[in-house]
């Protein structure tokens, strides 16, 4: 109990620090969602419903992602920078309740944007979704594992470097990662890529469980999600107590 305690003390004082930031973090990432929707509705015209698909179910997806991939690593970089992520490990609490906190903290405010996007999606693109039972388990993994191995970045690398590589990442997800569009599309090495990667396994996850009666996730890209989700916890735990 004790634990748990220290647990929601430490989110409740993250909350807190960022109570004047967070706002604007929702309204970015709800219009982020909101934005790819009609963006890309723009750039296809009138979609095939299998294009529509793809288009609605990736919209929620890329928030998702970009929450993880990007912001979360952005904000640890800011912590380092100012000095509160070294406060903060002074005091008397296991290293894994830091990462705990903030990875629930994270997960939570991708939500909203989530919401919208799946919703501008099905309206934007006139499809009508069949939402799987577990949907919510799906949401949860991979908003997860997009933190873990955001706050992994921001733990491992400098402040400078980290902020650079997440304009990398976001150039990536939103333009050459098989999100909302098939990846046959891609080149032959950019498929080979990415069985490699997370982010397609993130999108198949998704997309099956808001349209499972025309997609399905392999197993194999489960266990690909799963092991980054692994590797990325163990690296930042590994980080936090290697600095300490």
């Amino acid at each position: 109990m004790n634990t748990i305690r220290q647990g929601l003390l430490l989110a409740q004082w993250q909350l807190r620090r960022q109570s004047a930031f967070l706002p604007l973090l929702v309204v970015v990432q709800v219009a982020m969602a909101v934005a790819t929707v009609v963006g890309y509705g723009l750039l296809v015209g009138d979609p095939t419903p299998e294009v529509a698909l793809y288009l609605a179910t990736g919209a929620p997806t890329i928030t998702l992602i970009t929450v993880g991939l990007v912001m979360t690593p952005q904000m640890v970089a800011q912590t380092k920078t100012e000095g509160s992520f070294d406060w903060i490990r002074t005091l008397p609490v296991p290293r894994f309740l830091f990462l705990a906190s903030d990875l629930a903290i994270w997960t939570v405010l991708a939500l909203p944007g989530l919401v919208l996007g799946i919703i501008a999606g099905a309206l934007r693109f006139h499809v009508t979704l069949t939402v799987a039972p577990w949907i919510g388990l799906a949401i949860l993994f991979v908003s997860l594992t997009s933190a873990a191995v955001g706050y992994a970045i921001g733990t491992v690398l400098p402040p400078a470097i980290a902020n650079l590589t997440t304009q990398l990442l976001l150039f990536l997800v939103l333009l050459f990662s098989p999100v909302s569009y098939p990846v046959d599309r891609m080149p032959d090495w950019l498929q080979t890529v990415h069985l490699f990667l997370p982010i397609e396994p993130m999108a198949q996850l998704m997309r099956t469980g808001l349209a499972g009666d025309t997609f399905s996730v392999p197993l194999r890209s489960m266990l690909v999600l799963a092991g980054w989700c692994v590797v990325a916890v163990l690296g930042a735990l590994a980080a936090l107590r290697r600095r300490a």
